[in-house]
């Protein structure tokens, strides 16, 4: 396997960007495998679900948004604690930033971590960092399994459904319009990133997700998914990824292999299916990593730091 330039720093690209229309209510920023933005626009108030990584890259939001509504943006809601969701919040300056209360916590033990890892991992996603304020992104509202906001007439369901890519995975339901934004818990075209996942609880989070019957979603990357058949493809090829690298490592494992063998193995395995996905060179070294460790008995991800990921990558890319 060729040696790559380390994560995401050779992906200098700009991604088109689509802002759609799925129901009276609900609107997708997405940006060709980037991470994208879920607006919420009730009768008297605007939900932002994820704020993109800056609040410069967060002001292009607000401008879509503004196109087609006036009313004020009360509610960011984060569907994790990863930077790359959180960090342009100050730009919609909200009233309140609601989450998960795990995701608070997360946000307490890891968060400084994982914002120096993240933007070292993906510069061209953490465009005018120095316009993020100083310290993190603090909710202002927590919750624990469910909270139901009313924008108006709107019902905004706030769910927690399981862990998955991470454990305060929370994702948005509008009942009255079958429409679902899931976070990173379901990608399209798109590698999950599983290096804070839990691979053995996963599927059965993507169960529950398809259990509400959504007739439309917002994927955590890739397109917006607007039927049936596509809400049903984004859950199912989530879930076969998912399942597929954790079997091909929980087998490596079971067999007394190495990191970095077990690692090329599972490569090797998913390439052909998965390889043409959006980040999957990238993904695969954290997701693997997570999957050993996960396999080896460790239930809890261990914190991502800026160094721990380069010598992740030199020890698997042999750089």
């Amino acid at each position: 396997m060729m040696s790559k330039t380390f994560a995401s720093q050779a992906d200098l690209e700009e991604k088109r960007v689509s802002f759609e229309k799925l129901s009276d209510h609900a609107y997708a920023y997405t940006a060709e495998g980037d991470p994208n933005t879920g607006i919420v626009i009730g009768d008297d108030a605007v939900m932002v679900i994820d704020t993109q990584a800056t609040p410069v890259m967060a002001q292009d939001v607000i401008r879509r948004i503004r196109e087609v509504t006036d009313k004020p943006i009360k509610y960011v809601l984060l569907s994790h604690y990863h930077a790359v969701r959180v960090l342009g919040a100050s730009a919609y300056e909200p009233e309140h930033i609601i989450a998960s209360q795990d995701t608070f916590d997360l946000i307490v033990e890891r968060g400084e971590q994982d914002k120096a890892s993240e933007i070292g991992r993906f510069p061209r996603l953490f465009r005018n960092v120095e316009s993020v304020p100083a310290g993190l992104t603090w909710p202002t509202l927590t919750f624990t399994g469910k909270m139901t906001l009313w924008l108006g007439k709107l019902e905004v369901q706030i769910l927690q459904l399981g862990r998955g890519h991470t454990k305060g995975d929370t994702v948005v339901w509008l009942p009255q319009d079958r429409v679902l934004f899931s976070g990173d818990l379901v990608e399209f075209d798109a590698t999950p990133y599983a290096g804070d996942a839990y691979f053995q609880d996963w599927p059965q989070t993507l169960e529950n997700l398809a259990a509400l019957k959504p007739a439309k979603l917002v994927p955590g990357r890739g397109a917006a998914l607007q039927t049936p058949e596509q809400v049903r493809a984004g859950l199912e090829g989530t879930r076969a990824f998912v399942s597929e690298l954790y079997a091909a490592v929980k087998a490596g494992v079971a067999a007394g292999r190495d990191l970095n063998t077990v690692y090329r193995e599972a490569y090797a395995a998913l390439e052909p299916k998965y390889g043409q996905w959006v980040i999957f060179a990238h993904c695969m070294p954290f997701d693997v990593t997570r999957a050993f460790d996960e396999a080896s008995g460790h239930t809890h991800p261990r914190i991502w730091t800026a160094e721990r990921d380069v010598e992740m990558w030199r020890a698997l890319e042999g750089q």
